[in-house]
């Protein structure tokens, strides 16, 4: 695991970090597209900014489905805000949270379908933005992006103490994935894996 000294802001955390993620996983992105997600995982690191407050006093991240139906009724540069607030909160929720994603009615890959689809309709209304690409690789690179948010959430898990370790722990025991896999041997919680000469 990185030797990221906390004392800069969230910003060149996460800056640091996703670097060090995509560097690990041979992930290629433009240098403007690594800053949209640093923004965007310093945005969602207040929960305000993924959920919303219910009258009752509950937090609940607004459905998937309301956000594009709201979308497709507002005029051009409103439904453009929506949209990325779509496949924004998309992407954070099935990289953050798609363990838990997992056990629910609506899984991970609606997630994934919703924020393509919601990148890649930015796109279409504004293909000559100067943002353009930037929605484009989104798109794209949406299911690799997830990946890169899984092992940062992992990592952070991992650093919180044993039961985040147990959670990865057991996220990779029922999965196998290599990226989890990484990140408890990195941790010192698996051992490394031994290379055989020919």
């Amino acid at each position: 695991m990185s030797q990221l000294v906390l004392s800069g802001s969230l910003k060149e955390f996460f800056k640091l970090l996703l670097e060090e993620v995509i560097q690990r996983q041979r992930v290629s992105l433009a240098e403007v597209t690594e800053f949209y997600v640093v923004n965007l995982l310093s945005e969602f690191a207040a929960a305000e900014k993924l959920f919303t407050q219910e009258l009752d006093g509950r937090k609940e991240a607004e459905p998937l489905a309301l956000l594009y139906t709201r979308a497709l009724q507002q005029d051009r540069d409103q439904r453009i805000r929506t949209l990325r607030q779509l496949g924004d909160q998309s992407l954070y929720t099935a990289g953050f949270f798609q363990q838990s994603l997992a056990d629910r009615v609506v899984g991970p890959d609606y997630y994934m379908q919703m924020g393509r689809k919601a990148y890649a309709a930015i796109v279409d209304l504004a293909p000559s933005s100067a943002f353009s690409h930037v929605y484009m690789e989104l798109d794209q690179k949406f299911t690799t992006l997830v990946e890169v948010l899984k092992e940062i959430a992992a990592r952070g898990q991992v650093a919180s103490g044993p039961a985040g370790q147990m959670q990865v722990f057991e996220a990779w025991a029922k999965s196998g994935d290599q990226h989890l896999e990484s990140v408890l041997i990195d941790a010192g919680l698996l051992p490394k894996k031994k290379v055989l000469a020919n």
